[in-house]
């Protein structure tokens, strides 16, 4: 953590995660950008990335956990990661980027897929009921009334982390009414959501390198 405020409790670079996973649009794609559908996710063995210019949240939650990653095609292979997970009530998020890259072995060559919405700021990307597993994050952020070292037995705000197999009981956890991100760029796991709509939804297929978000 770095660049705290007192009062504001602006954070830089600090490790929460806020934005949906690239897959959601690959299994869903204009279906999520012309209604509200649940989500549930993940790039199997796969890290993806993800920037927005702003998220806003209400009812934040944050506390550890264990993901099981498949490293096989088959499903046959897998392993656990370590991973933060948050989680809010609700989340609207301008200008956001989602790419994931695949090597693709029987053709020798790697497919970048690379997906944009909310880049309108008047029609944002809007997920209810929003679950991130985050590897890595890098933004600047602020919250309203947070409350830092809460046992997830009592959580109070966010969705139902009882809903959840791999929290880590007793672990560390946090709260907040409210959170902000700007400059968001981060990498995860998985993702799982409520209700996910992707406004002005763009996503495309290459091979250059240059399509991943950063």
């Amino acid at each position: 953590m770095e660049s705290q405020v007192r009062g504001g409790t602006r954070w830089k670079r600090f490790a929460v995660v806020m934005v949906p996973s690239v897959a959601a649009a690959a299994a869903v794609g204009v279906g999520l950008a012309q209604g509200a559908l649940a989500a549930s996710f993940s790039v199997s063995g796969q890290q993806f990335k993800v920037t927005a210019a702003h998220l806003h949240g209400e009812g934040f939650a944050q506390y550890g956990g264990i993901d099981t990653v498949y490293t096989s095609t088959k499903g046959d292979k897998q392993t656990q990661v370590p991973v933060a997970i948050s989680s809010f009530d609700d989340a609207t998020i301008t200008k956001m980027c989602q790419s994931v890259k695949t090597e693709i072995p029987v053709i020798g060559k790697t497919i970048y897929l690379r997906l944009e919405a909310g880049n309108d700021a008047k029609n944002p990307v809007k997920a209810k009921n929003l679950y991130i597993d985050v590897a890595q994050l890098d933004a600047d952020a602020e919250f309203k009334n947070i409350d830092i070292g809460v046992a997830v037995k009592d959580k109070t705000r966010g969705p139902d982390v009882k809903q959840r197999e791999n929290v880590l009981p007793g672990g560390f956890a946090q709260q907040a009414e409210e959170a902000d991100l700007y400059g968001v760029e981060q990498t995860a796991w998985a993702t799982t959501a409520g209700t996910f709509k992707l406004s002005g939804l763009s996503m495309r297929l290459g091979t250059d390198s240059k399509m991943e978000c950063y």
